[in-house]
């Protein structure tokens, strides 16, 4: 038995939901070849509980048919009745996202549409499109009650086919640095007294609630180097604690939870290698977060710019020391703080914020070692803004080229600076990523070039995914904004986007935070505690310590976890330490065994394929928008270009569509827009079939325009002379040069019969068609009298050539070698370009093409 270093892979895929008249619910889930099935049942006849049973049975295909059919003959009213089946089909779905309770009895939410978004390490990622939300118990026990239909239609608001995401086999929850650092560990380490029975294993990783996590956007780009795909895929988690609106939730409650934190990882990997054993991956981890103190803005005076208060002295910076005791455990060290807060102001508004966490970062410093220290970088990035003298971004890019481990950044709404700010640390973080993929000589990325322009998208559609979640708006100032170059239109649209902002903040944000709370289980329905919608505030909801009395107060000086210090500067999460062994459940497999297969999971080659849905992701942007649209201009996507050079406007911001949807759906990480001819023939929303990731033929497939259209046919012949011109480099309408007639001339001279044979097979490549039928014209030879002249016997590079046998021709050493470097790289080992090769491909395509 092998242990493979690889998480499991054969996971449930799909589920049929069926149900008899009033007993049971059966859910049928199997894995993606439909090989192994697992049945769940789900008692009807409760109110109020929630029974499930689960078979530990793994059913073949025909088991689990027949295990229907006496389901189906059984549950009839009648023996041999064919009228009402007895099983009933309710829903296929993609998933379980889990059970919910209100005041009545339970609900079972499931993912009934999914669309494939990245692929990490032959991970398939996929997005929530649409959800279903079943009523479990039956009509003759249920228990009506006058405000269920109230907490449904608040649960509800919370739109999941939104900004969730979820994968099968691989962790979204986590950074992929801590998911490779689980599947390096050895498995002698996994194998302890307390995991050697099942039981216990199960007991172990059993967990008390289901978690629902949130990731806010998942978008993945295409960058091509010369060819050669690499993919950038940004993941944002928020975090599910404290979490609410802007002016509603601020600072940090009593357990360190800040408000509006998201971890922002990006991956960059090579994808022609989907495997995470031979790929080549590289992941960079920051974070955003309110300022870690207890604060608020009274949001009553209807201001747009409340002010700021404190609304508890922590003298002792407990409340901070709580929330970088987190990070430390997640992290671990050193932990960089980047304030972008405004230090000088004529009233005191966001100063208040700098004042008082910079003397809490002092107290905490003092009692960790020197090595672990907390790096605190104070800058008040606004200000700079509007001197002509400075230069933000260089200020950032210098800021980000120093900083080495987590780096945090705040501003008050965490919004448009800090997102501008994460812009520039990212595009620095890239640089090396590449650089260290063997991507670009040096570690520097400019901008104007079609990478940075890639990425630049990128972190726009991720901010404003996380502005519409938090800020009701999407946002306001840009990345081109701090550039200044911003067009003159832009000012209009953040005029509309701050006034939008402010009335989401005070009309709309209180039932959006009453649906957060009610879906993250802050708030739980009872019928002996008042309804949600009638508490005067949520305050004691998320700050749970505040209603009892603390048993054990934590230390000031040793504000830290216990054991965590031990291990810095390495994260206390990804220790092999007892405690969070237990957090994992592991099984030893063979490296054959069809659970751990990624290759049959994601080409399927027991089934019938097509491109688009083996090969099918919702990539927002690609690099084939930018790049030039014409040859004569260095493809290399690290080339600076002019507006002008570009196939995507520089300027330009999204389109009105694009609008709708962010509104409409708000979030960011809405399916990329369609081509010009799908809008204006398609709905805002694909259909059904392109949604629905159930193996039927996909409709995204390129459309191909008729020569019939307008404009097509009128074409003129020089047109198309001229479109064969921009490939090939030459025109063939004009008439051979003396030079070329003239190395025809020789060259039939040489060969004779041998070249007049030839010209048949030569004249089908069409670069050389022009050339070889003037030469021919020109050419005044006879097969029969250059016979005597040029004796010419047949010739073969085989040994022995006829209809019987063959034998291969020899292969010199220099051709064997490129051929094995190719099968290497095939495998993962790929040789890092050098200068010389970077020189000699440049040199390649001037000389080519310019």
């Amino acid at each position: 038995v092998i242990h493979e270093k690889a998480p499991c892979a054969d996971s449930v895929h799909k589920i049929l939901c069926n149900h008899t008249s009033k007993s049971r619910y059966f859910l049928v889930g199997t894995n993606q070849a439909q090989t192994k099935h697992r049945v769940l049942k789900i008692d009807r006849t409760e109110p109020k509980d929630l029974v499930i049973i689960d078979d530990k049975h793994v059913y073949s295909q025909q088991e689990v048919r027949e295990l229907l059919g006496r389901l189906d003959l059984g549950n009839r009213t009648k023996i041999g009745q064919k009228g009402s089946s007895g099983l009933s089909r309710a829903v296929s779905a993609f998933g379980i996202v889990g059970f919910v309770r209100f005041l009545e009895g339970y609900y079972i939410v499931l993912i009934t549409k999914r669309r494939k978004m990245a692929d990490i390490g032959g991970h398939s990622i996929y997005k929530i499109e649409d959800t279903s939300m079943i009523y479990i118990p039956n009509d003759s026990v249920r228990v009506t009650h006058p405000d269920e239909a109230r907490y449904v239609r608040i649960f509800q608001n919370v739109d999941l086919s939104s900004n969730f995401y979820f994968s099968y086999s691989y962790d979204l929850s986590h950074s992929l640095q801590y998911n490779l650092t689980l599947l390096q560990r050895p498995y002698e380490l996994w194998s302890s007294p307390a995991s050697s029975a099942e039981e216990e294993v199960q007991t172990q990783s059993k967990q008390d609630c289901f978690d629902i996590f949130e990731d806010e956007g998942l978008p993945t780009q295409e960058l091509l180097i010369y060819g050669r795909p690499v993919h950038i895929t940004l993941i944002a988690r928020r975090s599910s604690k404290f979490a609410g609106t802007r002016f509603l939730k601020r600072g940090a409650n009593c357990e360190g939870d800040v408000a509006n934190e998201v971890e922002t990882e990006q991956i960059v990997h090579d994808a022609s290698v989907m495997s995470f054993t031979a790929g080549s991956y590289s992941s960079y981890v920051q974070v955003r977060g309110s300022v870690p103190l207890y604060w608020s803005q009274d949001i009553s005076t209807m201001m747009p710019k409340p002010p700021i208060r404190l609304d508890q002295a922590d003298p002792y910076a407990h409340v901070a020391g709580l929330h970088f005791d987190q990070m430390l455990q997640r992290f671990g060290s050193p932990i960089i703080i980047l304030n972008l807060v405004k230090k000088r102001e004529k009233r005191k508004h966001e100063k208040i914020l700098s004042e008082e966490l910079y003397p809490a970062v002092i107290n905490l410093n003092q009692f960790l070692p020197p090595a672990n220290w907390i790096d605190y970088i104070a800058w008040d990035m606004a200000r700079y803004t509007k001197s002509k003298l400075c230069n933000v971004l260089d200020r950032l890019s210098m800021i980000a080229e120093n900083v080495t481990g987590v780096l945090r950044t705040n501003c008050v709404d965490c919004l448009d600076r800090t997102n501008t700010a994460q812009f520039m640390v990212g595009k620095c973080a890239l640089a090396y990523q590449l650089y260290a993929l063997g991507m670009i000589d040096k570690p520097k990325l400019q901008f104007d070039t079609d990478c940075v322009r890639l990425f630049e998208e990128l972190y726009e559609d991720h901010g404003d995914t996380l502005s519409l979640q938090y800020g009701g708006s999407q946002l306001v100032h840009r990345v081109k904004t701090y550039r200044k170059i911003a067009p003159w239109t832009q000012h209009s649209k953040d005029i509309m986007q701050t006034l939008s902002r402010y009335y989401s903040n005070a009309f709309s944000d209180a039932d959006r935070q009453d649906a957060i709370n009610l879906f993250l289980q802050v708030y739980q329905p009872s019928e002996s505690k008042p309804h949600l919608w009638e508490l005067p505030t949520d305050f004691y909801l998320h700050q749970k310590n505040t209603m009892a009395l603390p048993q054990d107060r934590r230390s000031y000086t040793l504000w830290w976890s216990e054991g965590i210090l031990s291990y810095l500067p390495v994260a206390y999460d990804e220790v092999p330490c007892e405690e969070n062994m237990k957090k994992v459940k592991v099984k030893r497999v063979n490296r054959f065994d069809e659970s751990i297969d990624i290759y049959t999971e994601f080409f399927k080659p027991y089934e019938l394929t097509s491109f688009d849905d083996t090969f099918c992701i919702a990539m927002t942007n690609s690099a084939r928008e930018f790049m030039p649209k014409t040859v004569g201009v260095d493809p290399s996507p690290f080339t600076v270009r002019k507006p002008e050079e570009t196939g995507k406007s520089v300027l330009g911001n999204k389109t009105s569509k694009e609008e709708t949807l962010l509104q409409r759906k708000t979030a960011a990480s809405a399916p990329p827009p369609p081509s010009e001819e799908a809008i204006s023939s398609t709905s805002e929303d694909d259909s059904e079939d392109d949604r629905d990731d159930d193996g039927s033929v996909s409709q995204r497939s390129t459309p191909i325009k008729l020569l019939t259209e307008s404009g097509e046919s009128n074409r003129t012949q020089e047109q198309q002379q001229q479109s064969v011109k921009e490939p090939y480099g030459l025109n063939l309408a004009e008439f051979p040069a003396e030079e070329d007639q003239l190395i025809y001339e020789r060259k039939s001279k040489c060969h004779g019969l041998f070249f007049y044979h030839q010209v048949i097979c030569l004249i089908l490549v069409l670069p050389y068609i022009h050339y070889l039928i003037h030469a021919c014209a020109h050419l005044s030879f006879s097969p029969l009298s250059l016979c005597p002249v040029h004796v010419r016997e047949p010739v073969s590079c085989f040994p022995e050539d006829s209809i019987y046998a063959a034998l291969p021709p020899q292969v010199d050493r220099d051709s064997r070698d490129e051929f094995e470097s190719h099968v290497m790289t095939g495998q993962g080992q790929v040789r890092v370009l050098c200068r010389d090769d970077m020189l000699m491909y440049r040199e390649y395509v001037k000389n080519r093409y310019m």
